[in-house]
C-alpha cells in the first residue's frame, strides 16, 4: 500500500525499529483466522444481512469499512474465537513476528488480552506458552526481541482484571520476566483509567512497568489522569495530548513515550487522514513518541506502511526519523545492555544514508 519513493522506501526500511504498540491478536490475519476455524472447527457468524466472513477477501473487505472503535472491536473479538490452543497462539505471534522482521523490528513490546480468552474457556497459561514459544523461536531465527504487557479490557470491572493479575502473579510472570508490564485497552470513553487505579498502584510498587490507552477517543484528561492516578509510564495512542499545552510539555520534559498508530487512528476515524495527526507538533515540542501498527491486520498496514504513511504526509528529513528511532528505543522497556545495540544498528543506519532521504 505504500506509494513512498523507492529510495525513501528503503531507507525506512532499513530503519531499525521498536513496535510497543501492536494487540497480538489484531494481528490474526484473515487467511490465518479462516485457516485455524477449519482446523478447530469454530463456526463463523453467517447471516443475511452481513456477508463479512463469507470469504478471508469479504472479511478483509469489511475491516475497510470500520465506523468506530466498537465496530473494530465486535470484528476482533469474534476473530480471537478461533484461537484454542497453545499452538494457535504460537502461530499469530509468529506471523506477527515473521512481518516485522521483514519490516526492519528489532525489538517489539506486545499486548495481549488474556481476559478475552479466558472468559470462552481458555486458560491464561495456555494463552502466555504459546506467545512464549513464538517469541524464543523469533529471537533464534531474526535476533529479534520482544516482550510481553498484559492488558485488561476496560469495559469489564477492575475486579474481573484484578483476579487477571493475581492470576499472572501467582505464577511468578512479573517477577521472571515473562510478562513485562501491564496495559489497559477496549473501549475509552466512559471506562477512565482510575477505575483499575488499586491494580496499578500495586504493579508500581512491584515494579512491574505500566502503560494505558489513553488520549485515542477519549479527552487529554484521559491522558493526564492515566499517569497522575495510576501512575503509567508510557501513554498508548495519546493524540489528544495537543489540547492540553501544559500536559504536552510535561509529557516532553518528563521523556514520556507517545505510542502513535497512525493507520489506526484514521481507519478508527479518530482522524480524516494521517496529516491531521500532531506528529510535526510533537517533533517541534521534543515529545518522544515511536509509530506502531495497533491491529494491523485489521487496519490495513504493518509497521513499515505506518513509517511510509507518515513519510507522504509529513516529508520527515533523516534527522527527524533518527530522533524517533532513538526516542523508541530509549523508551523501550528492553534492558540497558540490548539499549545500546539498537542504539548503535540507528548511528550506523543514519551514516549510512549520509544525512539524506
Amino acid at each position: 500500500m505504500c506509494s513512498c519513493e523507492a529510495k525513501t522506501h528503503q531507507c525506512l526500511l532499513e530503519l531499525p525499529k521498536c513496535e510497543h504498540h501492536l494487540h497480538i491478536e489484531g494481528s490474526l490475519s484473515p487467511s490465518l483466522l479462516f485457516r485455524l476455524a477449519a482446523v478447530n472447527n469454530i463456526s463463523l457468524p453467517k447471516s443475511e444481512d452481513d456477508s463479512s466472513f463469507a470469504s478471508a477477501e469479504a472479511l478483509e473487505s469489511r475491516y475497510e469499512r470500520f465506523t468506530s472503535l466498537n465496530d473494530f472491536l465486535h470484528y476482533y473479538f469474534i476473530g480471537m474465537s478461533v484461537l484454542i490452543t497453545p499452538s494457535d497462539f504460537e502461530s499469530l505471534a509468529y506471523e506477527y513476528f515473521t512481518r516485522a522482521h521483514k519490516d526492519g523490528v528489532h525489538h517489539a513490546e506486545i499486548f495481549f488480552d488474556p481476559q478475552a480468552h479466558t472468559s470462552r474457556g481458555i486458560s491464561y497459561a495456555t494463552v502466555v506458552s504459546g506467545l512464549v514459544a513464538a517469541q524464543a523461536r523469533a529471537e533464534k531465527e531474526f535476533g529479534l526481541t520482544s516482550k510481553l504487557i498484559l492488558c485488561f479490557l476496560r469495559h469489564l470491572s477492575a475486579e474481573d482484571a484484578e483476579v487477571t493479575y493475581q492470576e499472572a502473579t501467582s505464577l511468578g510472570h512479573f517477577s521472571n520476566g515473562t510478562v513485562a508490564g501491564i496495559g489497559l485497552d477496549s473501549s475509552e470513553v466512559g471506562f477512565p483509567p482510575e477505575i483499575f487505579r488499586e491494580t496499578y498502584e500495586s504493579a508500581a510498587a512491584a515494579g512491574i512497568r505500566r502503560t494505558a490507552h489513553a488520549g485515542e477517543e477519549g479527552d487529554s484528561t484521559y491522558i493526564s489522569r492515566a499517569l497522575d492516578i495510576c501512575k503509567t509510564e508510557r501513554i498508548d495512542h495519546g493524540i489528544r495530548l495537543v489540547d492540553d499545552e501544559n500536559l504536552l510539555k510535561k509529557v516532553a520534559k518528563d521523556k514520556t513515550l507517545v505510542t502513535m498508530c497512525p493507520l489506526s487512528n484514521v481507519r478508527l476515524r479518530c482522524v480524516t487522514k494521517v496529516g491531521e495527526l500532531p506528529i510535526r507538533k510533537f517533533l517541534d515540542e521534543g515529545v518522544r513518541f515511536s509509530i506502531n501498527s495497533d491491529d494491523p491486520a485489521y487496519f490495513g498496514g504493518y509497521i513499515q506502511d505506518n513509517y511510509c504513511a507518515v513519510q507522504e504526509s509529513f516529508v520527515l528529513s533523516l534527522k527527524d526519523w533518527k530522533f524517533i528511532a532513538e526516542g523508541s528505543i530509549e523508551g523501550s522497556w528492553c534492558d540497558a545492555e540490548r539499549k545500546k545495540v539498537l542504539l548503535e544498528k540507528v548511528e550506523a543506519w543514519a551514516l549510512s544514508w549520509n544525512g539524506t532521504l
